[in-house]
């Protein structure tokens, strides 16, 4: 890039953060859903790191301010600037030296970017609607007035007012147990990023997990949601062995509605989950761990910036991989790290090589686009290659000691860079050089060295994959004993070109368009549509109609788009688009409209 960009400085946040700091917030909110609407006040606490600063700068998206007062009731003078495509506007409040709080009463949109209201018809229970969140990367801004940048960590406090008979949850202390009387209260004491910042209301239960784990989803869902994330308290366990006590007293979790745009997100002490992980088989639990693993690796340490977060998800990634080898076996582990490298191989093909670096330099762009496979997988590969080139032993204390070294700090690339010169580098010069480290973090593709990870137990897949590509039917295949790993591997690694009787024949053997797993329905998906196998259409529009979840809902689209099938597409999308959540309808209408 021709411009040089500091490091440090969050683009994608207005707040002045240097001068002035928000540690905590308080909300006070009532859900209207008739008017998709919050409304109500939030109380700043301020902290002023320059003690001439007479201004607080706030990131907003779509809020309508009423008022703006300081902690002594005064009316305070504010303006907002120009609404940003990407950022929203910037809010600017006077202050003065006596001010150490401020409360600002306002209102959200209906089409706030960080909220998704339900009609009862979009949920299990076809009774209540339904109300969640979306902060991260920058949508809190959308739902509360705030310094909306990882570099600003806060403690809340929350008292949420719902119709009666419903039941409000926050990235907080959740009390299980309290009456649904129309009022609930929160508290969270820990600093944390304010992308964690989350709520949901709707008819929820609860099911218990553990001692302090469990799950929350609608009644018609919570009885699968507890069978299959039943191994949670154990992935706790497991991952406390590696990197320290868990920190943050409670790893709930609820299952949302399936418009819900990603797999997990990690909000602490209540992770938000997709219903396509209840496979009924525990195949896709990993994602379970994901989200415990950023309980670590993204919410204790977090990424300063966008552009940083690698720090954040290739961490995760390869941790979440140890917890799947310490409770489901070494076998699954290893097919789950082949199929992420499979991912990141297809995105090494398809993306320009300037983009393909550890930092998403992002500084101008939407931050949406940071979550690519570079920043997971390669990220991933990155921290698996740290492991082989040390040892496990060795490595397991650097990591435990780097996350104990930036507890509850937000750090950038460089940090880490200087830290591991500091620590990895001085100790372990034989096994790392410099210019090695330097080359995975800044380098454009994959480096010299990298070799692409593999399981003994695919080579049956393999086997299989040759005899169809030499003409064998499905039927001969033998695939008794396959894992979903298996599958999604066979699906995406048959030929790119396959005639309508090869695939007739995959499906009449194997019934993939009637998968229940979300996963190898969409993986079979993309082979037929690029095959212009039409007899999926049908399925590919009811699939699109009730899913939401951004990792199938956009290859989906594109593969309907680079096959031909524009009719079609706006089509489904006409159905489809009213129950996406917000944040995905933003960017699919750029690629569909």
């Amino acid at each position: 890039m021709s411009k040089q960009w500091d490091n440090n400085h969050d683009y994608h946040s207005f707040a002045n953060t240097d001068e002035v700091r928000v540690k905590h917030l308080s909300l006070s909110l009532d859900v209207d859903f008739e008017a998709k609407q919050l409304a109500g006040q939030v109380e700043l606490q301020l902290e002023f790191i320059d003690k001439q600063s007479r201004e607080l700068w706030l990131d907003c998206r779509d809020l309508t301010i009423e008022t703006v007062e300081s902690n002594a009731q005064q009316p305070l003078a504010f303006s907002l600037d120009k609404q940003d495509e990407i950022l929203g506007q910037r809010l600017n409040i006077q202050l003065d030296p006596s001010v150490s709080s401020v409360l600002i009463r306002y209102r959200t949109s209906p089409l706030a970017q960080g909220l998704q209201w339900l009609t009862p018809q979009q949920t299990s229970g076809k009774k209540q609607p339904f109300l969640f969140s979306q902060s991260q990367p920058i949508n809190a801004r959308s739902w509360i007035p705030l310094q909306d940048t990882p570099k600003a960590r806060i403690t809340f406090d929350a008292v949420v007012n719902v119709p009666q008979g419903m039941r409000a949850v926050m990235s907080a202390m959740n009390d299980a147990k309290a009456p649904l009387m129309g009022q609930f209260s929160f508290t969270m004491e820990k600093a944390m990023p304010t992308h964690l910042l989350a709520i949901a209301v709707g008819d929820l239960a609860f099911g218990e997990l553990g001692e302090r784990t469990g799950v929350y989803a609608e009644p018609e869902v919570i009885d699968a949601a507890v069978a299959e994330f039943e191994d949670t308290e154990n992935m706790v366990e497991v991952a406390e062995s590696l990197l320290g006590p868990y920190p943050w007293g409670r790893y709930d979790m609820i299952v949302l509605p399936p418009s819900f745009p990603f797999g997990g997100m990690e909000n602490p002490r209540l992770a938000f989950m997709t219903p396509t992980l209840i496979a009924g088989d525990k195949s896709l639990v990993s994602t379970v761990a994901h989200e415990l693993a950023h309980s670590w690796t993204g919410n204790l340490v977090s990424n300063a910036t966008w552009r940083d977060l690698w720090l954040n998800e290739g961490f995760t990634t390869y941790f979440t991989n140890r917890i799947v080898e310490e409770v489901y076996g070494k076998e699954l582990a290893e097919l789950e790290l082949v199929l992420e490298n499979g991912r990141l191989q297809e995105a090494i093909s398809t993306t320009e090589l300037n983009a393909q670096t550890l930092p998403a330099n992002m500084q101008q762009q939407d931050p949406n686009e940071a979550f690519n496979r570079f920043t997971y997988d390669k990220a991933s590969m990155f921290v698996h290659d740290l492991e082989r080139r040390l040892g496990r032993e060795t490595f397991d204390k650097f990591l435990y000691e780097y996350v104990q070294a930036f507890a509850f700090e937000a750090i950038t690339t460089e940090t880490f860079v200087d830290y591991a010169r500091q620590t990895l580098l001085k100790q372990h010069s034989q096994q790392l050089s410099e210019a090695e480290m330097l080359e995975w973090i800044y380098g454009e593709g994959m480096p010299s060295w990298f070799n692409e990870p593999k399981s003994k137990s695919l080579d049956k897949v393999i086997i299989a994959l040759r005899a169809f590509d030499d003409g064998a039917s499905a039927k001969s295949l033998l695939t008794d004993g396959w894992r979903v790993h298996h599958w999604q591997y066979f699906l995406t690694n048959l030929p790119q070109a396959l005639s309508h009787e090869q695939l007739a024949d995959l499906d009449t053997t194997f019934k993939f368009t009637q998968s229940t797993n979300a996963e190898i329905a969409c993986d079979w998906f993309r082979v037929a549509i690029r095959n212009r196998y039409e007899t999926v259409l049908s399925a590919v529009s009811d699939y699109l109609v009730k899913i939401g979840r951004g990792k199938f809902v956009k290859p989906l689209y594109s593969e309907l788009l680079k096959a031909g099938f524009k009719q079609e597409v706006k089509q489904i999308y006409s159905l489809a688009r009213d129950g996406y959540h917000p944040s995905i309808v933003v960017m699919l209408d750029q690629q569909l409209l």
